[in-house]
């Protein structure tokens, strides 16, 4: 049976206490499904949006978007300028249909701003997978539904290192009856 903890997810198995750290365990599972989207047709299936989605920019972001516009319709993102300081999405990665826009389009232009030539994206393709997947998943704080909480454990069996997030720490941790007795100074 799962809690809600704010951060994490409280579980029980034979085995005694599992803490998930929600956001590191989401984050893997987007990371993954990301990857698994981009291997199969090189691209991420983009999904149009009914009303475009419209921010203000730098100058700065406004060069990468014109400059990586084929980069990021690869990564499933129609970006536009609409004006000097104005852009435009008119398209989001269909995998992350709750990713907010503004977050996810700045992060992956300042990805690009910083890898520069598509060459060079095309072999860190992986990190920017990466930071998409981190603005994808669900946020600290965030109150989620037993059946989200679930659904979420569910998919955690079902994906490969779900073990750690994509920077690498841990997305669960298994405390032993041994070692709840222990914190509660049980069996001394």
């Amino acid at each position: 049976m799962a809690q809600i903890a704010g951060v994490y997810i409280l579980a029980e198995n034979a085995h005694g206490l599992v803490v998930v750290d929600m956001h590191a365990a989401h984050e893997r599972i987007v990371y993954e499904r990301l990857k698994a989207a981009f291997s199969e047709q090189d691209q991420l299936p983009s999904q149009p949006l009914l009303v475009p989605h419209t921010l203000a920019a730098t100058a700065v972001e406004v060069a990468t978007a014109e400059a990586e516009r084929d980069t990021l319709m690869a990564l499933g993102l129609d970006v536009a300028a609409l004006g000097p300081a104005t852009l435009v999405v008119r398209s989001r990665p269909a995998v992350l249909p709750q990713a907010d826009l503004t977050e996810l389009t700045r992060s992956v232009l300042s990805d690009l701003q910083t890898v520069g030539s598509t060459r060079v994206v095309e072999r860190t393709r992986d990190g920017l997978l990466a930071t998409m997947a981190c603005h994808a998943a669900v946020r600290a704080n965030r109150r989620l539904s037993l059946g989200e909480m679930d659904a979420l454990l569910r998919d955690m069996e079902a994906t490969e290192r779900a073990d750690t997030c994509n920077h690498g720490r841990p997305t669960w941790r298994q405390l032993s009856l041994k070692d709840l007795d222990s914190l509660f100074l049980r069996g001394r």
